[in-house]
């Protein structure tokens, strides 16, 4: 009875419904539910709830459905797994030509992605040596002096010259000392080569040779200079003689400008001995030590006369020595002086 009251019914109800077919929906002949009713709980066409837990979509064929009005260039595919999907194998990748002879084979350069590695090379080489890696070479007389104290007026002068580039110099120094209308007392000449150990030190290591008027040694020389921070230049040295004999000196100074062209030049020296060396009046530990002061005036930068003082000071042994020789164990000096670079 039931069935035939709804079976009477269902002409009423097709001729409630809109015609859904003229809006082109591929399922016309259903009922759209409104938008306040599409929480509510699916029925099917007799009105009674539908379940699609229960439903068995295997027997749905699928080729009776026409797809060919489907667009599929507004379908999202990057959330598809191709990985499954057959292709043909891609081909290899073609073999990288070794690079030409004489390319460059270090870092990889921004600009030899765009140029030949071998022209960009030969234009860094060539930037290189004109922005300092060239060799060059520099004649420094660094004190030329008369030293005026109580009892003994004489002279004394240091210089040292060096030729190559930024790593790696000939460097060659000399210094000594003598007394005004005789002959000199000594002289020191160095040999070394010297190569940088960073942007602010040399390495330096070479040969000495001693002229005086009593003994004469060799000695191989080991040194440390270059700029220590706060701008005091240093310098330290070991020296070994051919008799075995171990000595080292240690100085720094430090260029205080007054104003760009008077410069006032704090110094400090000392010097060490291993053991005695009495035919060279050297005791041992340290021998002796001196401090000056020298005021220049650069009227060009290579070319500065200076005046200043020093006070030296004997130690130990080596004071004694120095005073059985005739010659003073401490005292103070007036320096007249010139500085000149070329």
């Amino acid at each position: 009875m039931r069935r035939l009251l709804c079976l009477s019914a269902l002409p009423l109800i097709v001729l409630a419904q809109p015609a859904l077919g003229q809006a082109g929906d591929a399922h016309a002949g259903h009922r759209m539910t409104p938008p306040e009713a599409e929480e509510a709980t699916p029925q099917d066409h007799s009105g009674h709830a539908m379940d699609h837990s229960t439903m068995d979509h295997g027997e749905m064929d699928h080729g009776q459905m026409d797809h060919g009005e489907m667009d599929h260039s507004q379908m999202d595919h990057s959330g598809m797994d191709h990985s499954s999907m057959g292709h043909a194998a891609a081909p290899p990748n073609p073999p990288v030509a070794p690079p030409p002879p004489g390319a460059f084979a270090g870092p990889q350069y921004a600009a030899d992605a765009d140029f030949d590695p071998a022209q960009m090379q030969r234009a860094r080489d060539v930037l290189r040596r004109e922005h300092g890696g060239m060799a060059m070479g520099v004649v420094m007389i660094d004190r030329l002096e008369a030293q005026l104290r109580k009892g003994r007026e004489g002279y004394s002068f240091e210089a040292d010259a060096w030729f190559g580039g930024d790593i790696d110099r000939l460097w060659i120094k000399a210094n000594g000392e003598g007394a005004f209308g005789g002959q000199l007392d000594s002289v020191e000449l160095q040999a070394l080569w010297s190569h940088a150990i960073g942007p602010w030190f040399n390495l330096q290591a070479g040969a000495r040779q001693d002229l005086r008027s009593g003994p004469e040694r060799t000695h191989a020389v080991v040194a440390i200079n270059g700029l220590a921070p706060y701008f005091f230049e240093v310098e330290g040295a070991l020296f070994l003689s051919t008799q075995g004999e171990l000595t080292a000196h240690a100085e720094a100074e430090y260029d205080q400008r007054l104003t760009q062209r008077l410069i006032l030049q704090p110094a400090v020296g000392l010097k060490l001995s291993a053991q005695a060396i009495p035919e060279l009046g050297l005791g041992s530990g340290v021998t002796s030590a001196e401090a000056g002061l020298r005021l220049r005036y650069e009227f060009q930068r290579e070319f500065a006369p200076y005046v200043g003082v020093q006070y030296e000071h004997s130690f130990g042994e080596t004071a004694r020595l120095r005073r059985a020789a005739g010659d003073g164990d401490r005292g103070w000096s007036f320096l007249i002086g010139l500085r000149a670079w070329f």
